[in-house]
């Protein structure tokens, strides 16, 4: 089959299917990283955030089952195949966190907003992906590169679970499994959690997504010859990466970061149509033009940093359980938060 479709192509097809998943939790099953923040911090609601827990729980239950069966080699994904740089994660993710605040969204939650009309959020976008490829290979490389180092693992996988196994000698699958289970029951713990089915069936598809892309990759990587990377969804670095191949098709081939983009325009479209949600919007206000392209050039610097963004390490990384993982996602909700108090407090108009 690879044969005859290409694997730059079959990686795109396996990005493409997780991507319209992860389009359609997000306009049908409101999952969305900022939204979840605002609800909890200013709304006292935890219930999408609950959301993401069920989505990491599903991803790391099967993530560790496809390690279990031999289906995904974890030193194969980028998470586990770098070193662990803490200061990176840190500033890295609090860049992020603070970017999403002033933008209004991040780059998957644009990519969203974006399918259902919202043009605002093509700014968004665009900005993002063009300052992370800038931080990649761009005049910010250089910088990059001597205050943030990412260099490749060595000796033991700089993982949790394969932590915890080695300290205590048993599997880490076993260990995987058992965390990724107890960060699932917990999400659903509470009855009010239990009363909305549809978050966990959203939360469910999100975290399925996430293995899909995993097994997928790592069967093209196993049966082709390209020597393609095992990866799964992140919205950082494939961003740029869409937006070149949309001017250079002809030189360059599919992948699998692009697959994902689309999926997740094609997939917040067809929901947005489902909803009834689909119009057109534009900004109106150059302060909140201004907000969206600050942070959208925060946000793509912060994810190359950190080596993913509220997706690649709130969830790619975490079906893992990278260490980065955890101290990422904490760094980025907290910078959403002071983003968000900064935009109360620094851009409410005064009475």
């Amino acid at each position: 089959m690879l044969d005859m479709i290409g694997e730059g192509n079959a990686a795109a097809l396996v990005g493409l299917l997780g991507g319209v998943m992860l389009g359609l939790a997000a306009r049908l099953g409101r999952f969305c990283t900022l939204g979840a923040i605002e609800d909890y911090y200013y709304g006292d609601n935890d219930l999408r955030l609950r959301m993401w827990g069920v989505a990491i729980g599903v991803a790391v239950l099967g993530s560790f089952g496809l390690m279990g069966a031999g289906l995904l080699d974890a030193g194969d994904t980028i998470y586990l195949g770098f070193a662990f740089a803490p200061i990176g994660s840190i500033v890295g993710g609090l860049m992020f966190g603070y970017g999403m605040a002033l933008a209004g969204n991040c780059g998957y939650g644009a990519l969203a907003r974006l399918g259902g009309g919202d043009l605002r959020n093509f700014v968004i976008v665009l900005v993002m992906g063009i300052s992370a490829y800038a931080t990649i290979s761009g005049p910010l490389a250089w910088v990059r590169v001597q205050l943030f180092d990412q260099s490749p693992a060595t000796g033991n996988l700089p993982g949790i679970a394969h932590s915890l196994g080695g300290l205590t000698g048993l599997s880490p699958v076993l260990v995987g499994c058992s965390i990724g289970a107890a960060i699932l029951v917990f999400a659903v713990a509470p009855a009010r959690m239990r009363d909305k089915p549809a978050y966990i069936g959203w939360g469910a598809v999100v975290g399925a997504s996430v293995v899909i892309s995993w097994a997928g990759t790592q069967w093209i990587a196993r049966n082709g010859f390209d020597g393609l990377p095992v990866v799964s969804h992140t919205f950082s670095a494939p961003l740029g990466e869409a937006i070149f191949w949309t001017m250079t098709a002809s030189a360059q081939p599919l992948s699998f970061g692009i697959g994902s983009v689309a999926g997740v325009w094609i997939g917040a479209f067809a929901g947005s149509l489902i909803k009834g949600h689909f119009r057109w919007e534009a900004c109106e206000d150059p302060r909140e033009l201004r907000r969206q392209i600050f942070g959208g050039g925060i946000m793509g610097v912060g994810a190359v940093i950190a080596l993913g963004c509220s997706i690649g390490q709130g969830l790619s990384a975490f079906s893992v359980l990278a260490w980065s993982a955890p101290l990422t996602l904490a760094a980025i909700l907290a910078g959403a938060a002071i983003g968000l108090r900064h935009l109360i407090a620094g851009f409410a108009p005064a009475d």
